[in-house]
């Protein structure tokens, strides 16, 4: 399938911004940055359900305004980003096309948000990709949705947590990414293949020493995620992932966690990924179709072009051209709806 671009005004990238030789806040609010973005043609209630391990997972379930209830509508499962929560560019996504008249449901995976599991910040890509499964169970049973109509959007980590889920449960129909990241081969190999096979074994031998440590009633440790500071020396990458998540921009401290502990996964947990590779077999997912979205600037457009070359037909990878990885987060004038509400409403009937 051909590939597309699109074109679109956005800011300087975030890693042109005037840094200072102190550490500095920033936050850019431009291309419509709106990720609390809230709505009066659509309503939105908490819910919860079981995912396969008798754990709740939480959600908010979003329905368009002018619905018909007597009618079998399409819905959509939205995935937050990894490290993050639903109330971080999952919510904005959800009620973005609940306006467009799908039903839709972000959700925390678990150990994160409102959903259960312990400990807290826990990564396991079996629960996670689980998680769009139980989705569907509980979005299926409802009497308002088709159970056969059934898609997925997965931001960031999320995206290859719904491709692994996608490719054990036939039930999701339409399977489109946004700024997709393989957190497998981020994991072993880092970005542009950067890390080396010794710097991964150190991470290894390091989470694996701090297990020892946990067991005997150490402190848990926590690694990854968004600094809290930035300051001339701070990288690209690092501005613009504190941009979001380290200012009101999109800043969300979950009800019973903390701003230190937030975006941060533990430490020997986080080797998990090491054995996660998403994108091995996905060809089985077809003819169910993929959309793959990345900006054409975001530092995470290698996993999207991937995926894209792994998946069998029907796919499409589509460029927002200026935008990088975290602007398609938020940034509504930026954030191709359009192409998303056209491939949701051609696959899910």
């Amino acid at each position: 399938m051909r590939k597309f671009n699109i074109s679109g005004w956005i800011a300087a990238i975030l890693g042109g911004m005037l840094i200072m030789n102190t550490s500095v806040s920033a936050q850019d609010m431009s291309g419509g940055a709106d990720n609390f973005y809230q709505s009066d043609k659509v309503t939105m209630q908490k819910v919860t359900f079981e995912n396969q391990y008798k754990m709740k997972v939480a959600g908010n379930l979003y329905l368009p305004e002018n619905m018909d209830k007597n009618a079998k509508s399409p819905a959509i499962i939205v995935g937050h980003p990894m490290g993050a929560v639903k109330e971080q560019a999952a919510n904005l996504y959800a009620t973005k096309m609940a306006e467009r008249g799908f039903v839709t449901l972000s959700i925390d995976l678990p150990f994160w948000g409102e959903s259960e599991g312990q400990p807290r910040n826990a990564v396991s890509p079996d629960m996670y990709a689980d998680a769009f499964s139980a989705a569907v169970d509980y979005l299926g049973t409802r009497p308002f949705v088709n159970k056969n109509a059934i898609g997925v959007i997965g931001i960031c980590g999320s995206g290859s947590f719904a491709i692994s889920a996608a490719k054990i449960d036939p039930r999701l129909k339409a399977i489109a990414t946004i700024s997709m990241y393989d957190m497998g081969q981020a994991s072993r190999n880092g970005l542009k293949q950067a890390q080396t096979l010794e710097q991964r074994k150190a991470i290894i031998a390091e989470a694996a020493g701090q297990r020892y440590v946990e067991f005997e009633g150490g402190a848990t440790r926590y690694t990854g995620g968004t600094v809290h500071e930035i300051t001339e020396h701070s990288d690209p990458i690092a501005r613009e992932f504190y941009d979001f998540y380290r200012t009101q921009r999109g800043e969300f401290i979950p009800a019973g966690s903390s701003k230190e502990l937030a975006t941060h996964p533990t430490l020997t947990s986080n080797v998990k990924f090491m054995n996660f590779y998403p994108f091995n077999d996905m060809e089985t997912i077809s003819p169910r179709p993929l959309l793959f979205i990345t900006g054409d600037q975001a530092h995470s457009k290698e996993f999207s072009e991937d995926a894209y070359k792994r998946a069998a037909e029907p796919k499409e990878l589509y460029y927002v051209r200026g935008a990088g990885h975290v602007d398609l987060y938020d940034r509504v004038n930026v954030i191709p709806f359009d192409k998303l509400t056209e491939f949701f409403s051609r696959n899910l009937k």
